[in-house]
């Protein structure tokens, strides 16, 4: 599962394609300028110092009609490296292959940049040296918890244990002060080129429209972008308290580091003009500087078919100030997925969901979860919207129309899939509901607002039954209290009778669910509610009727959203954020659930990083655990000897 290996183009149609009823409609543009961009066939190069040589493809690829030649240079090779040829001519839709050669006294490790220039256009490649004997595979965290089944796994935490993860040894290191509340999780690129050096890089968002990157280690801040336009301010709380006071950036990003010279960001950011006007717009940032890339920011404008709350003429159209993009942005198969939340339950509102190309930012399909009804939005606590190996799309959608009368194959005859636990085809990049499972007491639940939005989904690793059968599963649990487990398979549609149709149901095990849960070795983590962190452990393709573990402290609204480290299937820890005042960061052994640390012990406040911060989901990554607050990020690890 990932994305794909695609350079941004340098201009788009300034509107995006809307997807009605199968078709596209495109607003018309100013011609862009011819220009053209450059490509790497593979964004690292492995060498041996007095090994062989090894070659890498540079293309040149036409826009706008351009023409011309590229003359491209090679510099930065590191001492002992190098290339043949240093200098060459493209023509667009031509490849030059490049040899780099290290002598046996070569320092490797380091970065490569390709700059063609074309009259006064020029752009750069960077192609990453390492040497074979010692290198170790970059860990990144590119995207919401790690991967796209939001699974909060890290399995590759080399530092961090639980020997090491205490009170003596473990700690506050230092808060970085940002100009707004973190409510996106920070993200990290290992060994990026950045600023004249490679280096680990740590992103993190604020409400305020602000893009920040900070090296790792040195802590020392690299850029700082903002995503606000000429005269305009972030949105107001519509006087919703969920997201307050202002509404900027709010769901976590999400990182391509094939795509562009340095890899590429996107970033949805919420504004409003002078004249008062609201603003949605994805933005795609330069991972190494911040800068825009070219043809970014894209507006999002979205229509669909549909007589619901806010039809005209048979057709729905999207109202950006309406929405907050609240859910974790998805990245699958070179398409950047969108879910779009309400401001509290302020009518009027349905269930959007888009797509958009990460190479053009052109919008290539629309689905609204709710055409003919009202709300249904796309919530989840900031949960991440998930994705299977297959492609396939998973949300829990909150309270909202839904259609009890079914047509032929199960589904609801108006389209309407409010408060359910949605699969979503990507197929031909259209999105489409694909299968669903909806409780049988679904509409009395929605008109409670005891509905499954409020929680993330996890989509599970493969598991096996006890007839030995592979079983294809995703876990998610709302309002109600109860865990839902769906074969993605045959999901279980809706009975108005009972709910047998599902895989399984866990009755009354956790407490309400406001937050997404965490998978390692066969086991599922729930915090709930006022409710302990507890653990369900996988036997025979199904999860234990009740907890195996839970922890002996509980924790209150929203609950928490763990995330875990490990190296392997070894030394696994749960990490988890209480939101109080001073926050609080646990530390759990993640087989027994037993606490080894909090930052509440050390004394004299010593890792007192202030108030929490509702629905923030820690980053544990390489030695360090970065936590998002109401003014900027803390960072955790372990304390200077």
């Amino acid at each position: 599962m990932g994305s794909t290996s695609s350079f941004l183009r340098r201009s788009m149609q300034a509107l995006a394609l809307v997807s009605i009823a199968g078709g596209s409609v495109a607003a018309q543009a100013p011609q862009a300028a011819p220009d053209f961009s450059l490509a790497a066939s593979e964004p690292s190069l492995t060498l041996v110092a007095g090994g062989p040589a090894q070659s890498i493809a540079i293309s040149a690829k036409a826009l706008n009609g351009f023409a011309g030649t590229v003359k491209v240079s090679v510099s930065g090779l590191p001492q002992g490296v190098t290339a043949s040829p240093e200098s060459f001519a493209l023509k667009a839709g031509t490849a030059e292959s490049v040899r780099l050669e290290a002598a046996k006294t070569a320092t490797i490790y380091g970065a490569v940049e390709f700059r063609g220039t074309s009259g006064k256009l020029s752009h750069t490649v960077t192609v990453l040296l390492r040497d074979d004997r010692i290198f170790i595979p970059p860990v990144d965290s590119s995207t919401y918890r790690y991967d796209v089944g939001r699974t909060g796994l890290n399995s590759r935490e080399t530092i961090l244990t639980p020997a090491n993860v205490n009170e003596k040894e473990f700690g506050l290191l230092s808060v970085w002060t940002l100009d707004g509340h973190v409510d996106g999780q920070p993200l990290y690129l290992s060994r990026l080129l950045a600023a004249g050096k490679v280096r680990d890089v740590v992103y993190a968002v604020t409400e305020n429209d602000s893009v920040y990157a900070f090296d790792a280690d040195s802590k020392v801040r690299l850029w700082k972008t903002s995503l606000l336009g000429r005269k305009e301010t972030t949105s107001g709380d519509h006087g919703c308290s969920q997201i307050t006071p202002s509404i900027g950036i709010t769901s976590t990003p999400v990182i391509d580091r094939h795509v562009g010279p340095h890899g590429t960001m996107f970033v949805v950011g919420m504004s409003e003009d002078e004249e008062g006007r609201y603003h949605q717009r994805l933005h795609a940032l330069d991972a190494a500087t911040g800068a825009e890339m070219p043809g970014s920011p894209a507006e999002i404008r979205a229509t669909y078919p549909g007589n619901g709350i806010s039809s005209v003429a048979g057709v729905e159209t999207f109202e950006p100030g309406n929405y907050a993009e609240r859910a974790g942005l998805l990245l699958l198969n070179g398409v950047v997925y969108l879910g779009w939340t309400s401001h509290c339950d302020n009518l009027p509102y349905q269930g959007w969901l888009m797509g958009y190309s990460e190479e053009t930012l052109q919008q290539t399909s629309v689905l609204n979860l709710t055409p003919n009804g009202s709300e249904g939005a796309i919530w989840m606590a900031g949960g991440g919207i998930a994705a299977d190996e297959f492609g396939n799309i998973y949300v829990l959608d909150a309270n909202g129309t839904f259609d009890p009368a079914l047509n032929s194959k199960g589904f609801p005859v108006n389209a309407d899939f409010g408060n359910g636990f949605l699969k979503i085809s990507t197929t031909r990049r259209e999105l489409a509901v694909a299968d669903y499972f909806e409780m049988f007491n679904t509409v009395s639940l929605s008109g409670n607002d005891a509905d499954l939005g409020s929680g993330g989904v996890l989509v599970l690793p493969d598991v096996k039954d006890d007839a030995g059968h592979v079983r294809h599963l995703a876990v998610g649990a709302g309002k109600d209290a109860n865990i839902y487990v769906v074969n993605r398979d045959s999901m279980g549609k809706f009975n108005p009778n009972n709910n047998n149709a599902i895989y399984q149901e866990l009755e009354g095990q956790i407490g309400g669910v406001w937050s997404s849960p965490a998978y390692f070795n066969n086991t599922v983590y729930y915090a709930a509610v006022n409710d302990n962190l507890k653990a369900f452990r996988i036997a025979n393709g199904k999860l234990s009727k009740s907890p195996v573990a839970q922890s002996n402290n509980s924790f209150g609204y929203p609950g928490a959203t763990p995330a875990i480290s490990a190296i392997g299937t070894r030394n696994g820890i749960v990490w988890a954020v209480e939101n109080a005042n001073p926050a609080v960061l646990h530390a759990y052994n993640a087989a027994t659930l037993e606490e080894i640390y909090n930052s509440t012990e050390a004394p004299n406040n010593r890792d007192n990083f202030g108030p929490g911060n509702k629905f923030i989901a820690p980053l544990v990554i390489d030695g360090k655990v970065y936590v998002g607050t109401t003014t900027g990020v803390a960072v955790f690890g372990l304390l200077p000897k």
